[in-house]
């Protein structure tokens, strides 16, 4: 037997807040039970983990350990903006001139994730 990952989850000061603006990022919806200032609210997402949040007391103080890679639809760069205007601040700007590297972004909490090369970027640069 082996295990399935249920959920990637994700401590935070307002659950409710944190997991719209992940459901903004991925174009997911909200669990249909989730409401404005619960305790607990979760991103579905069709395929893969659910991102599951959890209001804790104490504030993020460290970098995370854990974190999620995107991979977007459109190029990396456009993704980048348009997480910026969600809400996002780039932490760490790994792009190179050839095109390779990656963005480290922070959600509104601070939880650090990195934007990747699309596909479309990803062959741009392999020719």
């Amino acid at each position: 037997m082996v295990s399935v990952v249920q959920n990637v989850a994700i401590d935070c000061a307002n659950a409710y807040e944190l997991a719209r603006f992940w459901s903004e990022v991925l174009g997911c919806p909200l669990h249909r039970d989730v409401r404005p200032g619960d305790p607990e609210a979760e991103v579905m997402p069709p395929e893969g983990p659910v991102l599951y949040f959890n209001q804790v007391p104490e504030p993020k103080t460290i970098k995370n350990r854990l974190h999620l890679c995107l991979r977007p639809k459109t190029t990396r760069d456009e993704e980048v903006a348009r997480l910026l205007k969600l809400g996002a601040a780039l932490v760490d700007d790994r792009r190179e001139s050839d095109g390779a590297g990656w963005a480290v972004l922070a959600d509104p909490e601070g939880n650090e994730f990195c934007v990747l090369r699309s596909e479309s970027d990803r062959a741009a640069t392999s020719s």
